[in-house]
Formats: C-alpha cells, structure tokens, sequence
C-alpha cells in the first residue's frame, strides 16, 4: 500500500443504514455501521480476495447476486456488462470508462438504499422524514421500554447515538425545517458524498476512534481501531506497517497524533478519486498487451476480479435474487 489513502473508497465510509428485528421497528443508530476507512484491517485478509473489487465493480447487493451464479453464469453476464461499459462502441475498456461506470454503480447503490429504507421512516406518506419520525422509527421501542434495555452497554450506546443521529439529522437538514427530503435523507444516511457533510464524517470518525476522549487519535488508537492483539503475541507484519504509515503519512506535522484535519486528509483526500483508483487497478491488473485498454477478451481471462461466483464464494448464504444490470 502506497503512502495516501488505500483503494478502499471515502465512498464506503458509512454504509446502508439496515434495519433491526426488534419489537417496534427499532432501527439501528447510524453510526454503528460499518465503516470501511482507506488503511482498515479489512484490506489485510490473510487469503487473496477480490470482494473490494466485486463491490466496486458491481455495487454491494449485485456482487452477491453474482455470488450465486455458475463461474459460466458469471462470465456470461460480466460479457453482457462489457458491453455496456464501452460507451463508444471500439470494443476497448478504457480508463474513463471503467471510471464512469464504477461512479454510476455507487450512485445507484445509494440513492437504492434510501428508496429501500424510505418507507420505514416516512410513517406519514407526505414524501419528507421529519427527525421525530426518524426518532421514533430508530429508537421508540428503547425510549418507551428502557428497563428491557438491561445490558449496560446497549443504554449506553442508545443514550450516546441518540444525540449523534440529531446532530447528524440536523446537519442534512439544510433549510432548517426538522423536515428531511429525499436528498437530504440520503446526505443523512450517506453523508460522505456531500460537501457540507464531511465534518460530520469527520467528527463521527474521531469519536469512534478516541478512546481516551482527548480529542485526538493516538498511533495506538489508530491500529487498535483495526486490529486487536488479544492474544498478545507479536504483531502482524501487516500492522507494523501500518504504524509507519501513521508516522510517515497519517501525522502530518509529527506531533504523535492526528487531529481533525489529519483525520480529514486520512480518510476525504482531496486528491483522491476512488473511482478513478479503482479503475486504474483494473486495467493494470488485466491489460495483458500493455495497451492501457482492455479487450473482452482481457477482461473475461481474469474474469474472477470483476465478478464473483459459486466458485469464488466463502460458503456465504446468499439467496437473494436480483435483476441484471
């Protein structure tokens, strides 16, 4: 891994908000979803897996549907998809292309989770999502029956995100009405991909991190966010070099640890296109002529990159169908 942020993207920072099967349709709190920040343990698999780039490739729920498929089923699908991508119709993947498409597929996933997840918190059908909606939907069943709440970190946990979801909420909320829209909603649930957002994202970050509350995240913060000793052995070589990379890239002014700004540079690089990163890695995996450009046929010959299938899947139950893109 390089000295900037990893190819995992900015855009996978916060992902779909899923609901619990709780009495009342109790939600899960925003913030405890996964996060998948650029330097994460989740880039440090100790077998080879493509599964960052199937859901690159292909959005999250497609990469699973693929999952289910025949490696034939797969290979004649991810054909049909090629086709699609070569937007000038040359018979050549270009760089652009695989870019331009790896940003519709993001964009899809998106504004699809909210659609999903609209009606659970529009409880009025009036096409907005005021936050007492979103509070009762999330939290009515802990607010009204606290004593079955018994384990101590569970009221803990609910008492803190209570807050955090309304300064999120509060946030999205740009004309100030307590009245989410769709696009607001989505900058709640994904506020990643919006400018006025990323201090949120930023601040969230840090308070999961700090765990001495000092504002600031220590190198010791920084790996025990990805990685737990718990048996207490020497460290992986993986994580050694993930404290040069705190040293040498992450603490920017040296000063032992990363504020607000460092974590900003960490995780939102300006100079940093996840899309364009991630097509880059595609063609220069696969390009076998050296051409910067990829036929088909160099795309079905290391099909197993772009798309998964029954081969390729870890013994997941999947059993979702979906529709071809």
């Amino acid at each position: 891994m390089g000295g900037g942020a990893g190819r995992c993207p900015a855009a996978l920072l916060l992902l779909a908000l899923p609901l619990l099967a709780l009495p009342g349709g109790l939600g899960k709190p925003t913030a405890w979803q996964e996060r998948a920040r650029p330097g994460t343990a989740q880039q440090h698999e100790d077998a080879p897996s493509f599964q960052y780039d199937h859901e690159a490739f292909l959005g999250k729920e497609e990469a699973r549907s693929f999952d289910q498929l025949s490696p034939e089923e797969s290979q004649e699908r991810l054909g049909k998809i090629v086709d699609r991508i070569d937007e000038n119709k040359d018979g050549y993947l270009t760089t652009e292309e695989l870019k331009n498409w790896i940003k519709r597929v993001q964009k899809r996933y998106i504004y699809e989770n909210v659609a999903k997840v609209w009606k659970d918190y529009d409880t009025n059908k009036d096409n907005k999502i005021t936050w007492e909606e979103y509070k009762q939907a999330t939290y009515g069943y802990y607010l009204e029956n606290p004593e079955e709440f018994q384990d101590a970190t569970d009221r803990h946990s609910f008492k803190k995100m209570l807050p955090r979801d309304e300064r999120r909420f509060k946030t999205a909320d740009l004309d100030g009405d307590s009245a989410a829209t769709r696009e607001e909603f989505t900058a709640f649930l994904h506020p990643e991909e919006f400018e006025h957002m990323k201090d949120i994202v930023v601040l969230e970050t840090l308070e999961d991190i700090d765990k001495n509350e000092d504002g600031f995240v220590d190198q010791d913060e920084y790996i025990a966010d990805m990685f737990a000793n718990e048996e207490g052995g020497p460290e992986p070589d993986w994580v050694t070099t993930e404290r040069e990379q705190f040293s040498d890239f992450r603490d920017l002014n040296k000063d032992g640890k990363m504020d607000k700004e460092e974590i900003q540079h960490w995780i939102l690089p300006q100079d940093y296109d996840h899309a364009l990163a991630e097509a880059r890695h595609l063609v220069y995996e696969s390009d076998v002529d050296k051409d910067q450009k990829l036929t088909k046929e160099e795309v079905l010959d290391n099909w197993n990159m772009f798309v998964g299938s029954q081969a390729t899947n870890y013994g997941e139950d999947l059993t979702r169908n979906h529709d071809e893109l």
